[in-house]
């Protein structure tokens, strides 16, 4: 099966390092992913193994059926497959590598069966910040009742080699970022529920 989102950001990110060990996340421009943004995002390793999503594509909304600002990666994943998912995000910022896992998801009542990729690459994090992975996940086939979490069939990994100097290279002064895949500035805050309106109303009758 063809997943040319996964191509593209794979590609772009290949093109983006330019023989060095990975690019900053301050490299990275929306431009450079226009076909594929529906299905990228960046990830925030916040802890071993943790990965909590900063910004992506509606893909990935469609698939859990909320908005995922915010929610661990892990949140795409079947239970028994989550601890296999860490260790492979866990490799990516670590050691570093770049990872490509084969996904399924079971058939169910309103549930098609769902084919997936999932791609993983890391990117640096410019002075001691927190580090990011820039990746993309494209399922094929019709999503039907959400939420829908995947199974692991397959990890593929590769290990970066560096050619070329560390150095960074220059980013565009006010360079314009697409709507849509910007980190907000501020720290993720559960959105909180709107005020319900009240079950009962006294009212008062003088009669």
């Amino acid at each position: 099966m063809s997943y040319p989102a996964i191509a593209q950001v794979d590609a772009y990110w290949e093109a983006l390092r330019n023989g060095r060990l990975m690019p900053e996340r301050a490299e990275v421009d929306p431009r450079g992913l226009e076909c594929a943004l529906e299905y990228a995002f960046i990830l925030e390793h916040i802890a071993p193994g943790v990965g909590r999503i900063r910004v992506a594509g509606m893909h990935l909304s469609d698939l859990l059926g909320m908005e995922v600002r915010g929610m661990p990666m892990t949140a795409f994943f079947a239970p028994g497959d989550r601890a296999r998912l860490s260790r492979t995000l866990e490799a990516v910022v670590s050691e570093p590598k770049v990872a490509d896992l084969t996904l399924s998801a079971p058939r169910g009542i309103g549930r098609p069966s769902l084919s997936a990729r999932l791609y993983l690459a890391p990117l640096g994090s410019g002075g001691g910040s927190v580090p990011r992975v820039l990746g993309c996940l494209q399922a094929l086939g019709e999503i039907g009742r959400t939420p829908r979490r995947f199974g692991i069939e397959q990890v593929q990994t590769r290990r970066i080699v560096a050619t070329a100097s560390p150095q960074a290279a220059p980013v565009p002064a006010q360079r314009p970022i697409m709507p849509g895949f910007a980190e907000s500035g501020q720290p993720y805050e559960p959105r909180r529920p709107l005020p319900s309106q009240p079950a009962l109303r006294l009212v008062k009758s003088d009669d």
